[in-house]
């Protein structure tokens, strides 16, 4: 068979892979410790899985509209005004299955032979794949540990080109837990003001996992970039929902048409009875979500506290998400190979800085979505390693 040449271009999430050589592994009897995969340890609340059970029974079995039932969509405007302050048309809702198909859906609307986009490095894999999988040039934005793992607005500015479309952003972020400071979302929205065919695409998919204080800064506050601006977020993350794929973004007027039209071609609809869990989600209480966050907020303390006291290690404290993403390079190892020592020497998954993009090589990725008493075992058997490694 001959395939597209473009399926040359198409990357993975080497998260996954790790996931499945270490399930394959605890599968042979070895004792995994995973804190590669980035996923609550938490069970989805009660109330949203008996939403789901209801929706069921009463019948929900069908097509639903492809943008999503009326109702979620609703909800989803009156969480974004109670979450982050500002109004929302419902009509400019679209409920996707996960996260990963908001960014698919902008990327191939913007990409195209010719084309450019700017995007997070190191970050979240799929926005590389899928920039090069439409034939666009996937342009780097350097987040370097010296600021923190914050973009520099003067620098993304100094990249945007005439052949531009689109600038990817996310904070919190994936894998460095880093957070942009206000003043730098100030400074890059008033320069896009020079660019107004230039759409944005900001992932907020951690935005309800902020700590020390600093509060998520969402760019849907900026009127001057509402026309163009895509807003990508969902209930994977902060209602330990991941296998329920459920996603949300909110599409400017003139787009979600088009948006609309992909959802139709691509997956007709969300599943009708995960759409009414997510609806319970919203509406039902939050300190589920209080909870699981301030218990993420414990580890994060405990993970990077125990990461500097390794031989080889430095890390900065992540200012939200759940990710802590140390510096190993003192180690004398690359970041793949320490990745792959760890899991198949002593049965502790990570994921490889250069999993994030080539700006992550010298960096590994940490979970701390994982019980107190993992963290603690699987430090103690990496400074164990380090100790006869290093």
């Amino acid at each position: 068979m001959r395939l597209s040449e473009k399926m040359n271009r198409l990357g993975t999430e080497t998260s996954f892979e790790v996931l499945a050589r270490a399930e394959a592994l605890k599968a042979s009897g070895r004792n995994i410790i995973n804190l590669g995969i980035g996923q609550p340890d938490f069970k989805t609340p009660d109330h949203i899985v008996d939403a789901a059970i209801k929706a069921l029974r009463d019948g929900h079995h069908g097509y639903t509209p492809a943008p999503g039932i009326p109702e979620l969509r609703e909800a989803v405007a009156a969480d974004i005004v109670k979450n982050r302050g500002i109004e929302v048309d419902p009509k400019q809702v679209l409920v996707v299955p996960g996260g990963k198909v908001t960014m698919f859906f902008a990327i191939l609307m913007f990409g195209e032979a010719g084309a450019e986009i700017l995007y997070p490095n190191p970050g979240f894999p799929i926005y590389e794949s899928v920039i090069e999988f439409s034939g666009a040039q996937a342009i780097p934005i350097p987040l370097l540990e010296d600021r923190g793992f914050s973009f520099s607005a003067d620098n993304v500015l100094s990249q945007v080109t005439p052949r531009t479309r689109l600038v990817i952003l996310n904070s919190p972020a994936n894998p460095t837990g880093s957070v942009v400071p206000k003043e730098e979302i100030d400074k890059l929205v008033a320069g896009l003001a020079d660019y107004p065919e230039v759409a944005v695409l900001s992932d907020e998919i951690y935005s309800r996992m902020c700590y020390d204080g600093h509060d998520h800064v969402s760019l849907l506050h900026y009127p001057e970039i509402r026309n163009r601006l895509i807003l990508l977020d969902g209930w994977s993350k902060t209602y330990a929902m991941t296998g329920w794929r459920m996603g949300y973004s909110v599409w400017p007027e003139s787009l979600i048409e088009q948006a609309t039209r992909l959802a139709v071609n691509c997956h007709s609809c969300v599943n009708a009875s995960a759409q009414y869990a997510g609806l319970a989600a919203l509406e039902g209480p939050q300190h589920s979500v209080t909870d699981m966050v301030a218990a993420f907020d414990q580890r994060r303390k405990i993970i990077v506290e125990r990461l500097n006291e390794l031989p080889g290690f430095r890390c900065r404290m992540p200012r939200g998400a759940f990710y802590a993403f140390p510096n190993i390079e003192d180690t004398g190892m690359d970041a793949k190979t320490l990745q792959n020592r760890l899991l198949e020497e002593i049965g502790v998954a990570t994921v490889a800085g250069t999993s994030f993009g080539a700006l992550g090589e010298g960096f590994i990725r940490f979970s701390y979505a994982s019980s107190i008493e993992n963290i603690a075992e699987a430090v103690e058997r990496i400074e164990g390693f380090l100790n006869q490694s290093v």
